[in-house]
């Protein structure tokens, strides 16, 4: 049953990939850890981590910290002064869920876009720079997210991203890559981090979702701008002591679960396909590109129902009056893909 044990076996829960639970390994793995007080810097093992992701992701130094968010919004601190303007698109997750943090923590305004699936163009960011002028905010960073969360795990062709982050740099502004599911990303296109990460002054990649630590992202960029996010961790909040059990988990995710998240992929593939057998019920087949799996409920109304899943054990995330997700990760195997799928047939076909 996944990864789930005792009394989670029977829930199928699909509502994040963030409800996984440390493996038996990565337990040990962070109980073996050498640990140190990572606020007076010397945690071995958040050292260690550090140095690694540095590494896989070609940059010069990485700051490890508690959250996806703190992640992005330190970064957004570090690369803008208040009252600048973000370039992003409006499903953005620096936008959605994180509190109005650019506003609170930067004092920063948005430019948005509206493409399918979270993309837009290298025409759209010309069209979207304000001119140099004082009426004007100015326009200082670009944000990408890959993959993009609302837009169904959508992954970004790296043509189109390299020549949106060219332009971008060609016009002055900054650019930082909201990574969260970055490893997705790589699983499904092959692309190694760096490659990703070239193109970007800042990246941000989580270690609770698909690597399946239990919390923790990190930031990657040059030495001067990570030393400005590690001063913001602390004046946020985010330095911790003994973190090391977290990096352990964190580099055993890296090293060990990577490989692992094409099954994620495909079983999202597979509960897509049943869905989409229902009447009435609307998904894109062609935009299922990793783990995330949105479709509409035609005539049903997605609170109902997702209550009505969850008295039968399955946990989906009802994200308006018709619209759904399902998430696939390490808490979710074949088997409880072959449990899940009559249930949510049935009850789209208003059998349950």
């Amino acid at each position: 049953m996944g990864i789930y044990h005792a009394c989670m076996s029977q829930i199928i829960d699909l509502r994040s990939d963030t409800v996984t639970q440390p493996t038996a390994r990565m337990r040990n793995a962070m109980m073996d850890a050498p640990l140190g007080d990572d606020v007076l810097g010397d945690d071995p093992t958040v050292h260690r981590l550090q140095e690694r992701c540095a590494e896989l992701f070609g940059k010069e130094a990485a700051c490890f910290v508690p959250s996806g968010s703190m992640a992005n919004q330190t970064c957004i601190r570090a690369l803008t002064a208040p009252g600048d303007e973000i370039l992003a698109h409006e499903n953005s997750h620096i936008y959605q869920y994180e509190a109005g943090g650019p506003a609170a923590l930067s004092g920063c305004t948005f430019a948005f876009f509206r493409g399918a699936r979270g993309f837009f163009t290298s025409e759209e960011v010309r069209q979207a720079i304000r001119p140099d002028d004082h009426h004007f905010p100015r326009s200082r960073l670009l944000v990408i997210e890959n993959t993009n969360n609302r837009g169904g795990g959508s992954v970004w062709p790296i043509e189109q991203l390299a020549d949106v982050t060219r332009t971008a740099r060609d016009l002055g502004l900054r650019c930082h890559l909201d990574g969260a599911r970055i490893w997705n990303a790589c699983a499904a296109t092959g692309t190694r981090p760096d490659e990703w990460a070239s193109h970007f002054d800042t990246v941000s990649a989580c270690f609770s979702k698909g690597l399946g630590a239990p919390a923790g992202s990190i930031v990657v960029g040059d030495a001067e701008t990570v030393n400005q996010v590690h001063r913001l961790r602390k004046m946020l909040g985010g330095a911790m002591r003994q973190s090391g059990f977290l990096a352990a988990a964190a580099l055993h995710g890296i090293e060990h679960h990577r490989d692992r998240m094409a099954d994620d992929h495909r079983r999202a593939r597979r509960l897509a396909e049943a869905l989409a057998q229902c009447p009435d019920t609307n998904i894109d087949l062609d935009a299922i590109d990793t783990n995330i799996v949105y479709f509409d409920t035609g005539n049903h109304d997605a609170h109902e129902m997702q209550a009505m899943f969850e008295s039968k054990h399955v946990k989906l995330l009802a994200l308006g009056p018709h619209r759904m997700r399902a998430v696939l990760s390490m808490a979710v195997d074949d088997d409880d893909i072959d449990r899940a799928i009559p249930v949510l047939q049935d009850g789209l076909k208003g059998n349950a």
